[in-house]
């Protein structure tokens, strides 16, 4: 980035200028006060108080009374925030005609590029996605699994039915997720329903063990997803699913709701409980009673594990939810009405807007900074969305690799990352451009955020020579708010 002169001294004056007209105008006041032979002294009558040579007295300030000096806080602010703009502004010239970039200070604007050009956000969709599942099951949501049958002494007299409740983090201990980079982290064991069931009194299971989704649809996969990020990068996606439907580490299940029966089936014989047939798919009988249950952490936990690790399968089955609990309609199409719709109560711009599923695994998905930003105005660091937020350089996160230790906001900045490796360097087919997104919050020093998005497109953009030089400037800008005079050196003379 090309240097800059201190720009400090000339905000200075430039804010200086209306105090000295303030100035002046103290002044003249206080020329008017009236002369000494016009004021009437009283002396105190209460002889508690103290004689008039004995109170202390109060410094005298030269600065005037109508001096900016006397609200310094204001002044030093403008001056850094000048200052802050001045040092984005050659950075954001750098700002090709294919990204965009906007940034805002406690939702005041500081500087906005491209920023209502609709572009390829990737994983940043997860961030509407969760602030939208946030309004509409609420903080205090859980997924609750349930075991239904009819047991008699011991023995289920046919089927045992596994009935999904949508849980996206329903796993056994030694699932590590897709990624080994970053695992999943907040989890609702499968080994503790097993224990339950075994703790109601199960000793035998005449029939099966069948597996209910009929919570969802049946569509395992948004139909713009392509053939080559299916189950290895989201999805399968059902109101059932143990472990992405791995049934092991080497063997993974075509079907994710035979699947987690079969999971649930091994587990129970481990226990010394047997099972008559094996397991199939199917939906529970109407009024049949509830055997076991179990309940996910809250939903502040289950984004948390979305946002911190970009599971593209916890986002589509988050998106189906919202979409059974504002319309009565699991499926991606009903969620994606109440997202939109939410949207719009909130006064968020969706000019340029086309989101056609959760997680932003598609190509076809489109956002705009102007967006982007606007959710995260709306929302704040503080709440669930922001605390689930990958944090820079921490182990275990989507941003292990960036912002590490020694570099600037490392474990300061919050953020949701975003990649699509479509490699648009002509070695792919179509030749579709790539994507690197990333929107979140800096903490400022002294109080305050930073909200910021900055989507990047372009051929090989996922390329970490690409994207890692621009993040870092970006950072270190950044990391220099606030920068400047501080209150105390402008306050009061």
């Amino acid at each position: 980035m090309p240097s800059h002169r201190n720009p400090y001294p000339a905000l200075i004056v430039a804010a200086l200028v209306p105090a000295v007209a303030l100035g002046g105008l103290w002044q003249f006041a206080n020329n008017q006060k009236p002369d000494a032979a016009d004021v009437v002294v009283t002396q105190p009558t209460d002889t508690s108080l103290p004689p008039p040579s004995t109170v202390p007295a109060l410094p005298v300030l030269a600065t005037p009374l109508l001096s900016v000096r006397r609200a310094p806080s204001v002044l030093a602010r403008q001056v850094s925030e000048d200052a802050f703009r001045a040092a984005l502004e050659p950075f954001a010239d750098d700002i090709n005609d294919t990204s965009c970039f906007a940034v805002s200070i406690d939702g005041a604007p500081v500087v906005v590029v491209n920023e209502s050009v609709p572009l390829r956000p990737a994983s940043n969709v997860k961030l509407i996605t969760a602030s939208v599942a946030l309004e509409v099951l609420g903080p205090e949501f859980t997924y609750t699994s349930t075991i239904i049958g009819v047991l008699l002494g011991g023995v289920v007299q046919g089927n045992l039915y596994f009935v999904g409740g949508g849980d996206p983090v329903l796993n056994s201990l030694w699932w590590q997720g897709p990624n080994k980079n970053y695992p999943p982290f907040n989890r609702t064991s499968i080994e503790a329903l097993a224990d339950s069931i075994k703790a109601a009194g199960v000793t035998s299971i005449t029939g099966s063990i069948v597996g209910d989704a009929s919570r969802y649809d049946g569509e395992l996969y948004p139909p713009s997803w392509a053939s080559d990020v299916r189950f290895t990068d989201g999805g399968p996606v059902s109101a059932l699913l143990v472990n992405d439907s791995r049934e092991s580490d080497t063997v993974a299940s075509s079907d994710p709701v035979v699947g987690a029966a079969t999971i649930l089936n091994a587990l129970l014989v481990e226990r010394g409980i047997t099972v008559g047939t094996p397991p199939v798919a199917g939906v529970a009988p109407a009024g049949a009673p509830t055997i076991a249950s179990i309940e996910s952490l809250p939903l502040p936990a289950i984004l948390a594990e979305m946002l911190t690790t970009s599971d593209n399968s916890t986002a589509e089955m988050v998106l189906k939810e919202i979409g059974l609990a504002s319309k009565n309609s699991g499926t991606r199409v009903a969620g994606l009405e109440v997202l939109t719709s939410t949207l719009q109560a909130w006064n968020i711009p969706t000019e340029g807007m086309n989101i056609v599923d959760g997680s932003g695994l598609s190509d076809d998905d489109r956002l705009t900074c102007a967006t982007l930003l606007a959710i995260l105005q709306h929302g704040s660091l503080s709440d669930a969305v922001g605390q689930g937020l990958a944090v820079g350089g921490a182990t275990g996160s989507t941003l292990y690799d960036s912002f590490t230790a020694g570099q600037p906001l490392s474990g300061v900045i919050r953020a949701k990352t975003g990649t699509l490796k479509n490699l648009g360097d002509g070695t792919t087919p179509d030749g579709k451009p790539g994507a690197k997104a990333l929107s979140g919050y800096v903490p400022v020093v002294g109080g305050g955020v930073i909200e910021f998005s900055l989507l990047l497109n372009g051929q090989t953009i996922s390329d970490p020579a690409q994207y890692q030089p621009i993040w870092r400037d970006m950072a270190e800008i950044f990391a220099d708010y606030p920068s400047g005079p501080t209150a105390a050196d402008l306050g009061p003379r």
